[in-house]
């Protein structure tokens, strides 16, 4: 499982690179980019940073970090293409991945917290 989701966190920041990087964007449009691109490829470099983690409470951060990111992520994704974009399945494409990643996310922090509660 572990495995997949870093997998999955580094093709949906290679998606949103290779999205964003084939658009024009005007002055405007462009901060929201640079502050998707920061939140979007944040999820896979925390997902990351959680398997050197030297606790299971570190390693739990680590996810909650990058479960915010995602949330982040899924916002700027919704700002630029209401405000900016036509309907574009490409996009929406990337937002369904983000949402599946961010409940993956969830779903491992819960387990996380679950084990600490049950004394494991």
């Amino acid at each position: 499982m572990e495995k997949e989701i870093k997998h999955r966190c580094y093709h949906f920041s290679l998606s949103m690179i290779l999205f964003l990087k084939n658009k024009k964007w005007d002055a405007l449009s462009l901060v929201i980019v640079k502050q998707l691109m920061r939140s979007a490829t944040s999820v896979g470099a925390n997902v990351i940073e959680a398997k050197n983690s030297s606790s299971r409470i570190e390693f739990k951060r680590y996810y909650e970090i990058a479960l915010k990111s995602c949330n982040e992520t899924k916002y700027w994704i919704c700002l630029l293409r209401d405000g900016f974009l036509e309907r574009d399945f490409e996009l929406e494409k990337i937002l369904k991945e983000a949402d599946e990643i961010s409940k993956i996310l969830a779903a491992s922090i819960i387990k996380l917290k679950g084990l600490k509660q049950e004394g494991k």
